[in-house]
């Protein structure tokens, strides 16, 4: 008995068609699955910046706190100190000598944070008031308690 073999049936056409792509279902459920997980990528990204520029700033807060306290006179300015440093967010830190007449920032109590000096960054918005509990101070980054804590003024 000879066994013959018959060639293979050509592929019809409406198989070729749904393997050369993706249908408009498939891809508007493909891209409704990315943008549901960026909505939840973006927010937490920007988030975790965030917390590293406040660290960057709590951690130069602390090395001009050192540089400072290390002589034996306050300077007037940062610059007479060597002290030149920006903040995280492109800014000058603020430097208030409170001896020659500097106002020092306070607590939502009204008392004053720190008795010789502040040192702060204005945070994110660029912006501050006298008060730490203030809307515009809630994001700056400040020495308080003479230097025994620093950090944001919202958690202060």
């Amino acid at each position: 008995m000879t066994e013959t073999s018959t060639p293979p049936a050509p592929p019809r056409a409406s198989s070729l068609r749904s393997e050369a792509g993706m249908t408009m279902i498939e891809l508007m459920a493909t891209m409704a699955i990315v943008g549901s997980l960026a909505s939840i990528a973006v927010p937490k990204y920007h988030e975790i910046t965030d917390a590293a520029r406040v660290a960057r700033a709590i951690g130069d807060i602390q090395a001009i706190q050192s540089t400072l306290d290390t002589r034996d006179t306050l300077p007037d300015v940062l610059a007479t100190a060597g002290i030149s440093l920006r903040d995280p967010w492109g800014q000058p830190y603020v430097y208030v000598k409170f001896a020659t007449g500097g106002v020092p920032r306070t607590d939502r109590f009204g008392v004053p944070v720190n008795n010789t000096y502040d040192v702060y960054s204005l945070g994110r918005d660029g912006a501050t008031s006298g008060s730490l509990n203030a809307g515009p101070s809630l994001d700056d980054v400040v020495r308080a308690s003479d230097g025994g804590w620093i950090g944001a003024a919202s958690r202060f």
